[in-house]
């Protein structure tokens, strides 16, 4: 779950940018999101890498296995 590093939950995230990338036209190859938390105002970046199978987050959104502190 993606969640806002300020405010330790996924509620107010909000995508502002999403992209898809296809190389060969069928298989996804990466997803790239840009998150923006409505609450704070914080923003952040998601991105996963078919290739390489990792997920990477960056600026203040973080990827957790847990459920959000709150909410």
């Amino acid at each position: 779950m993606i969640t806002c590093s300020n405010c330790e939950t996924a509620q107010f995230l909000q995508i502002t940018q999403s992209r898809v990338y296809f190389e060969d036209g069928e298989m996804i190859n990466e997803i790239s999101e840009t998150y923006e938390c409505t609450l704070c105002g914080a923003t952040g970046q998601y991105v996963y890498d078919e290739d390489h199978e990792t997920e990477t987050v960056s600026g203040d959104v973080e990827l957790t296995k847990e459920r959000p502190k709150f909410a």
